[in-house]
C-alpha cells in the first residue's frame, strides 16, 4: 500500500495558514506529498520548500483569478494536486491548509487504510471535524458546523473535487466511504482579526463580485468574531506541531453571552442531535458504508 498526501495553498504567510503544521501533522502516513504552491508574493514556496523533507513535491501553479464563482478555482486547483500523485499509490490523503490532524490519530488512520486497502467497493474515508472559532480555546457545537467530510480517497482520477473544494465525487455522484475514527482539527478562523478581516475580504472574490464584497464585507481593520451562536470551551490536545503558533496568539478573544444562546428552532434540534447523533436535514456530499 502506497500512500500519497496532497494539497494547495497561495499566500499562506501574508493570511497566516498554518500549512507547514497541516503538511507535517500526516507526512508520517504518507509515502509522499505533493504540494500545489500557487503564485504568490509573500514567500509561501519559500516556506513550504523549508520543510525539507524528501517525501514533498512542490507543483507551481497558477490560480484563475477570473473564477468568481462558487469557488471554483479551489476545486481545480485540488485537482491539479492530485493529478501530480504517483499512479502507483493506493490512497489519496488531501488536507486544506488550514487543517491539521492530532498524532494520537494517525495509528488509527494507518490502519483503516490498510485494511481497506485492497476492498475497491470503498472509495474513501470521512473523518469527523473539530471547527476552533476565535482562538485556540474555543470550538463550535451547533449546526452552522459541518460534522464530516472526506479527506480520503482511492487514487482514481474519474474522482473530482467537488464545487469549493469542499469534498469529492465520482463521475458526478456522491462517494461511498468508510468512516475513520478520527478527527481533522480546522483552523481556519482562527487568526489575528486583522489577517482574518484581509483574508475575508480576499478571498470572497473566489465566491462574489466586486459589488457583493462591497456591501457584504464590512469596511473594518478587524474582523468581528462575535457573530458564531454557540461556541464550548475545548478541553482536549491541540497536535504537536500546533504548540508553536498556539504559544504565539497575541491577541485576546472573549466570546460573547450571545455566543451562547440558541433561538427556540435551534435549541430542540441541537437537543435531539445531542441526545440522538441525528442532525436533521444535514447535508452530506458523501454515502457513508454499513
Amino acid at each position: 500500500m502506497k500512500v500519497s498526501g496532497f494539497t494547495f495553498v497561495r499566500n499562506a504567510i501574508r493570511y497566516n495558514y498554518p500549512v507547514v503544521e497541516s503538511i507535517m501533522s500526516i507526512l508520517p502516513v504518507c509515502d509522499e506529498f505533493i504540494v500545489a504552491v500557487g503564485n504568490s508574493d509573500d514567500g509561501t514556496r519559500e516556506l513550504v520548500a523549508s520543510i525539507g523533507d524528501p517525501k514533498i513535491r512542490i507543483i507551481d501553479t497558477v490560480w484563475d483569478d477570473s473564477l468568481r464563482q462558487g469557488g471554483q478555482v479551489l476545486a481545480q486547483e485540488t485537482d491539479k494536486a492530485f493529478d501530480a500523485i504517483s499512479p502507483d499509490s493506493t490512497w489519496a490523503f488531501y488536507i486544506q491548509a488550514d487543517e491539521v490532524v492530532h498524532e494520537k490519530f494517525l495509528p488509527e488512520i494507518r490502519a483503516a487504510m490498510e485494511k481497506r486497502a485492497g476492498d475497491q467497493f470503498v472509495e474513501g474515508f470521512a473523518f469527523d471535524y473539530t471547527h476552533f472559532w476565535g482562538s485556540y480555546q474555543y470550538t463550535g457545537d451547533s449546526r452552522q458546523w459541518y460534522r464530516r467530510e472526506v479527506r480520503i480517497i482511492r487514487n482514481d482520477k474519474q474522482i473530482r473535487s467537488w464545487r469549493d473544494a469542499q469534498g469529492f465525487r465520482k463521475n458526478g455522484r456522491k462517494l461511498k466511504v468508510a468512516r475513520v475514527n478520527a478527527s481533522v482539527y480546522h483552523y481556519g478562523w482562527v487568526k489575528p482579526p486583522e489577517l482574518q478581516q484581509a483574508k475575508q475580504q480576499s478571498f470572497n472574490r473566489y465566491w462574489h463580485s466586486d459589488n457583493w464584497i462591497d456591501k457584504k464585507i464590512p469596511k473594518t481593520d478587524t474582523y468581528d468574531y462575535s457573530g458564531m451562536n454557540f461556541l464550548v470551551p475545548f478541553k482536549g490536545t491541540h497536535p504537536h506541531v500546533m504548540a508553536g503558533r498556539i504559544a504565539s496568539q497575541n491577541w485576546s478573544f472573549n466570546p460573547s453571552a450571545a455566543a451562547n444562546r440558541f433561538s427556540i428552532k435551534q435549541a430542540i434540534l441541537h437537543f435531539i442531535e445531542k441526545k440522538t447523533g441525528w442532525r436533521i436535514g444535514e447535508y452530506r456530499n458523501y454515502n457513508i458504508l454499513k
